[in-house]
Parts: C-alpha cells; structure tokens; sequence
C-alpha cells in the first residue's frame, strides 16, 4: 500500500465517522478524529479540521439537532447515493442490491439497521474493505456528492466541509461529470412511473422519511 493508499483509508475512515449522527461516542472520539486528520496532506485535512473545530466549539445538542435537520428532513442532502441516481424508483432496489452484494464479497456484513447506500456506509466500507471497490462505488455516484457538496456549501453547512474532503480523494471532475451534476440539478432524481412497484424486497428499499437514523 501506498502512502496515497494509506492517506485516502484514513481519510475515508475519518469522513465515514464525520457522516454519521453526532452522539455520544463520536464525541467521545473527537480527539482521535483531529489526530489521524493531522496525518494527512492539506487537500484533505484542511476541511475535517474545519469541521472539527465547529464539532468542538457547537453544543452536542444543537449539533444533533443540525444533523438531522439537515440529512434527515432534506431530500437534497440525503446521505443516501442511490437516491439521487434513481429516487425512489424500482431501480433503486436494484441498486441497493450491489451494494450489498459488493459488500459481502469482501466478506463484509451490513447492519440491517442501515441502508448499504448511506455515505457513512460506503466510506466505511471503502477504509476498511475493498479500497478499489469502494472508490469505484463513489466514483459512480459522483454526480450525487457533488451536489449534496454544492448544496451543503450553498447553505454554510459544516458537513460541507467533510464531503469536500471526500471529493479530495476522488478524480478531478471532468466535463462528462460536471454535465452530470449541472442535469442532476436541474432535473432532480428520476420518479418512477404510475403502477410500477419496487422489483426489490422490501427490505433493499429506502425506509419512510423521518426513520432513517
């Protein structure tokens, strides 16, 4: 492995933390978090340090209730990748289904408590998993991380922060991507058609608004 490779799974690692619901032990882990950040090259530690120090500075209540006002009320800054290549359509299901299954053939499990597209997920598995699958999982909903970064930006966010340092271990976004984002943008995710229901089971599709932390 790399130093490249080391710093992207200790980044990816750290940014997986950073997406998820700010309770008691991420906190508690918060100085951990601001010590691996410091190991890493500026492009990606500038922004978690940023958003470490609005965490250490913002009161743990207020910060959970920005969370989930944020990610959890707001359709466009859901943490959750498909939506945004497939809303809430059939294809979704079939989406959630590779995710799994990349999962488990690196031998690793998913909580049924989460769904395998959450952001926080993904990274997780990218650190700790396959690197190259997990990169490759980001790469492919590029169009989706971009605009939750554009908006999370827009808004002054402090999660802006950590999915810019997420965009920092991708590519460079070429002109095929940024016409991706730009008609993403525009459009919105695809609805699904009138009387088609979820190919899927059940438990592949996304859960009810309001239940997904």
């Amino acid at each position: 492995m790399t130093p490249a490779d080391t710093h992207r799974a200790t980044a990816w690692q750290v940014q997986s933390l950073a997406m998820g619901y700010p309770d008691d032990r991420f906190l508690d882990r918060l100085p951990l978090l601001r010590a691996a950040t410091r190991t890493l090259p500026a492009p990606l530690a500038a922004p978690l340090t940023a958003f470490f120090e609005h965490v250490a500075a913002t009161p743990p209540t207020d910060l959970a209730a920005d969370y989930v006002a944020t990610f959890d009320h707001r359709k466009r800054f859901s943490p959750y990748l498909t939506y945004f290549a497939y809303g809430d359509t059939r294809k979704r299901g079939l989406a959630l289904l590779r995710f799994k299954h990349a999962y488990r053939a690196a031998g690793l499990v998913v909580d049924d408590g989460e769904l395998p597209d959450h952001l926080a997920v993904v990274l997780e598995f990218a650190a700790t998993g396959d690197p190259a699958a997990g990169r490759r999982l980001l790469v492919e909903h590029r169009a989706g991380l971009e605009l939750i970064r554009l908006g999370l930006r827009e808004t002054g966010s402090p999660w802006a922060h950590v999915l810019e340092s997420v965009s920092a271990t991708l590519p460079s976004l070429g002109r095929r991507e940024r016409e991706a984002v730009a008609r993403l943008a525009a459009e919105g995710p695809p609805e699904e058609e009138v009387g088609l229901a979820p190919f899927a089971p059940p438990e592949y599709m996304p859960p009810p608004r309001g239940d997904r932390r």
